[in-house]
């Protein structure tokens, strides 16, 4: 079933005035997105939030200090942004100076998420003095006060939402916590991290370590990666991020397992774009988090040994292919529990649970159903012996922490724990709470958003002339980014003559289109989309962009959805 198209708002005329000296489209595009000023597309690092705005980074670096010739572990997550920032912390502190640093990453199987008092107790082992966390850490009360019975001093760096209690860490660094100032409070963890850093090298610098205050941005690269893999708004600090990084990654001044990861999976350094970033070297690395152990993902973006980032790549990318497997049994399962239901009658939010499920892969699972459903969904696997572990996916609109808190406020024990963000979230509840459950969070969702857009309605930049649909405008296009969370790359809708058609690795479309207004044949490829045959007029969702064949370049359209529209059609 087609879903509806609706237009982007187009911006005012007085939006459009201090981006006179932009391309049309692209000006018209960017004020759609909220941009009304050039200063808003300049990406230079000197327009990034000022590092010491960030609360309590000054305490942060010295404590830091205090332990430079002590031994210091960090405590990571188990998806990109907990790696990059691992590696983004090691790499630093290593060049620094700092003598004695090392990692730990929970396995998610053994210890779940966070610096949990068994995480604590295992890094003990080693007699650290000082553990950083990176991603995590503030809501791990429990573990910071089993590092504190130890005598081990804590700092926590995080960016997921706090609770009202706080752990009692020695120092604090989360652009969310409450009464922050910080002007980007979307920053990812390794965002975070980066921040942290960077106060510290200016510090150093300071204090005679000539050239300390550059080496954080040589990783820019690694920022890059886990902001767009961690899906986090790209708002104007997190654009500069992002795209100093993809300038590092382009001039070939990247880390070997970055450009392992991207050469393995056929992108061209010079010319990558965010859309590589989170759906060819991410996937990799998370996948090693979701089905192993991510310290695999960590070493590889820790090596500066060619060689060795390439082996460590190849292992990365067997494991997502295992993954992909693994999922597509999942997705399948799922998708016929939805089916079996009709969709007059799904909840207003939709859960799915199979004990038998790989829990490292349930979001993945909620994600995909929340594209069928254009609802949130929570997927849930067993965690162990009564308890099932769940991860949350949610729509514009829908805020997914705040729909399990309220769940928490108003069945008090029904959740175990929970965390996250707007989008994602995760927990873990009793298997004999999965009804009431299931029930509860459909009456919150209905409570708390009775205006949520459930219609799955794509959204449109509107029609692109067909003078456009060439390799010049699909090249602009591209540059213009970086494209990503809350900085759509632009999609347009229009009708199309079906000129040729064929089914292509069994499940994609590969067509040939007009413009009803004109302009030549353009290829077109609709992914995931074979079926029934086209004929006459189609219409499009699409986005334009650069097709590379043996060193030749040319415009495509990646199809979003496609519709007949005159009879006979499909």
């Amino acid at each position: 079933m087609s879903r509806p198209i609706t237009l982007r708002r187009s911006p005012a005329d007085s939006a459009l005035a201090d981006l006179a000296d932009v391309d049309p489209i692209l000006a018209r595009l960017y004020a759609m997105r909220g941009v009304t000023a050039a200063t808003q597309l300049d990406y230079g690092l000197a327009g990034l939030a000022p590092v010491g705005s960030l609360e309590n980074i000054d305490t942060a670096v010295d404590l830091l200090l205090e332990f430079r010739d002590k031994r210091i572990v960090v405590v990571g997550d188990f998806d990109v942004d907990g790696a990059t920032s691992t590696a983004l912390i090691l790499r630093c502190l290593r060049q620094f100076g700092f003598r004695d640093v090392d990692y730990l990453v929970p396995n998610r199987f053994e210890f779940g998420y966070g610096l949990t008092p068994e995480i604590v107790r295992v890094a003990a082992r080693s007699s650290p003095n000082l553990i950083v966390t990176v991603d995590n850490g503030v809501s791990s009360i429990a573990g910071v006060d089993q590092a504190k019975a130890l005598d081990i001093a804590v700092l926590i760096t995080d960016h997921h939402l706090p609770a009202e209690e706080l752990p009692d860490a020695d120092v604090i660094v989360n652009p969310n916590l409450q009464g922050s100032r910080f002007a980007s409070r979307n920053l990812a963890g390794v965002g975070v991290a980066f921040y942290l850093m960077a106060a510290l090298g200016r510090v150093l610098d300071k204090q005679g370590m000539e050239g300390a205050a550059k080496i954080p941005a040589g990783y820019l690269d690694l920022v890059a990666l886990g902001t767009v893999a961690d899906v986090v708004p790209l708002d104007h600090n997190n654009r500069i991020l992002v795209q100093q990084g993809l300038n590092r990654i382009r001039a070939g001044k990247t880390v070997a397992g970055i450009r392992a990861l991207l050469t393995l999976s056929g992108r061209q350094l010079s010319r990558t774009v965010s859309s590589d970033l989170g759906f060819a070297a991410g996937p990799r690395i998370n996948a090693a988090g979701r089905l192993e152990d991510m310290s695999l993902g960590i070493e590889c973006l820790l090596t500066d040994d060619e060689h060795v980032a390439t082996r460590h790549a190849g292992v990365l990318d067997e494991i997502n292919r295992e993954r992909r497997d693994i999922e597509a049994t999942m997705r399948e399962q799922a998708f016929a529990y939805v089916d079996s239901i009709s969709a007059r009658k799904w909840p207003a939010c939709v859960c799915v649970c199979e004990a038998s499920w790989h829990q490292g892969v349930v979001g993945l699972i909620a994600a995909r159903v929340k594209e069928k459903c254009h609802r949130p969904v929570i997927a849930f696997a067993r965690e162990s012996d009564g308890l099932l572990k769940g991860s949350a996916r949610s729509i514009p609109g829908v805020h997914a922490r705040d729909l399990l808190e309220a769940v928490s406020s108003t069945h008090p024990n029904l959740i175990v724990k929970f965390g996250g963000h707007a989008m994602a979230a995760g927990l873990t509840i009793a298997e004999s709470n999965y009804d009431e459950f299931a029930a509860a969070a459909a009456e919150q969702v209905r409570r708390l958003y009775p205006d949520a857009d459930f219609s799955g309605a794509i959204v449109s930049d509107g029609v692109l002339p067909s003078s456009e649909l060439d390799l010049r405008f699909a090249q602009l296009l591209r540059e213009a980014g970086p494209w990503g969370s809350a900085f759509p790359e632009p999609v347009w809708s229009g009708d199309f003559e079906l000129v040729e058609q064929r089914t292509v690795g069994e499940k994609h479309l590969k067509m040939r289109l007009r413009p009803l207004d004109g302009g030549g044949v353009i290829d077109a490829i609709a992914f995931n989309q074979a079926g029934p045959a086209y004929r006459g007029i189609v219409q499009l969702a699409y986005r334009l962009d650069v097709n590379e064949y043996r060193g030749a370049q040319s415009p495509q359209l990646i199809v979003e959805q496609i519709a007949a529209l005159q009879a006979g059609g499909a």
